[in-house]
């Protein structure tokens, strides 16, 4: 219901509005005077001895933050960097921090979007709810530019590029911050960060177009690779920021959907729900960040979707030299 008041200017928005407007104008100014904190030098930050580029938003929910990030780290893989990525690990729980990311780390420990990354990419990955101290984590392990996954608020940590993501499709909903609208930080922020991607929807001026680009559906028990098409008697579930947008790419793909189950963000889940949902069909399909939860029950008929971020190459090749100018007054890849 919240998505709806947020974003579909539901009529329950301003039936709630004596309780949500006091409480999102009071969230307003404790975001503002923590920002000012920051930047007046009354709470201290980190920089950290290589770059480092944040990719965030300033509205609640998955606006496709991660894509972007493994889109950054595989770039600058191929020009020869060592990227590492830092996260705050939400929905994980870990008995220490900083926690070094494996591929066979539980989700549960990690968060869903680190181990994601991980699995996905290879590159170290550290999550720590202080982000500085996961910094120093990475630089341990010989990274030479690092990428963090959402934090566009944490200022604790310094920054040299900063990149927004936007939903194309619901923008920034009513407009209003957090918990009457979906802001948590107000629109003229916009204008103070290097680079705005828009996912979906139509890029708006000094916007970067993006899309998500499925490939073959993947098996989970067997790496199995498949057209989404040849899969039939599809049951689709999606625990993501926003599910609907995982629902229509199947349907894009002209997928042989049956039914769709959407979850809470980072929701973890039941092996005996995901059994009783896939005994609706013949194959049960999801999202890559919800697969990162299911290897260990998977059965033999799940199948998760891969995305890839596309961005054009001029748009990329802006990046990447902006990327490169940073990286010149801290030294070579190399150094």
């Amino acid at each position: 219901m919240i998505e709806k008041i947020w974003f579909h200017r539901h009529p329950l928005g301003w039936v709630l509005a004596p309780l949500l407007w006091p409480l999102s104008l009071l969230f307003k100014a404790i975001s503002q005077n923590r920002r000012e904190s920051y930047q007046q030098g009354n709470k201290s930050t980190y920089r950290a001895p290589v770059p480092v580029i944040v990719v965030g938003n300033i509205t609640a929910g998955g606006n496709g933050k991660t894509p972007v990030v493994i889109w950054l780290v595989e770039t600058l893989q191929s020009l020869g960097f060592k990227p590492g990525v830092v996260s705050r690990g939400y929905g994980g729980k870990s008995d220490q921090y900083p926690l070094l990311v494996e591929a066979t780390t539980p989700s549960d420990q990690s968060g869903d979007e680190p181990l994601l990354i991980k699995r996905r990419t290879g590159v170290p990955v550290a999550v720590d709810p202080v982000r500085s101290q996961a910094v120093k984590a990475l630089v341990e392990q010989d990274v030479d530019i690092i990428i963090t996954d959402d934090g566009l608020q944490h200022y604790a940590l310094e920054r040299d590029i900063e990149l927004v993501v936007i939903d194309g499709q619901r923008r920034f909903g009513n407009q209003h911050y957090i918990p009457f609208g979906p802001l948590r930080e107000g629109l003229e922020r916009l204008s103070e960060v290097d680079f705005l991607i828009t996912n979906g929807g139509q890029a708006q001026d000094a916007e970067i177009a993006m899309t998500l680009a499925p490939s073959d559906a993947v098996n989970l028990k067997t790496g199995e690779r498949k057209p989404v098409h040849m899969l039939k008697q599809l049951v689709a579930f999606a625990g993501i920021g926003h599910p609907p947008r995982f629902f229509q790419t199947l349907k894009d793909l002209n997928a042989d959907v049956v039914k769709t189950q959407a979850f809470a963000d980072h929701q973890a889940f039941e092996s005996s729900e995901l059994n009783a949902l896939s005994a609706q069909g013949q194959h049960l399909i999801m999202t890559e960040k919800d697969a990162v939860k299911c290897y260990q029950y998977a059965q033999d008929n799940w199948w998760y979707l891969p995305v890839s971020a596309n961005i054009n190459q001029s748009d990329k090749h802006n990046i990447i030299q902006k990327i490169i100018e940073v990286k010149g007054h801290y030294g070579s890849p190399s150094a």
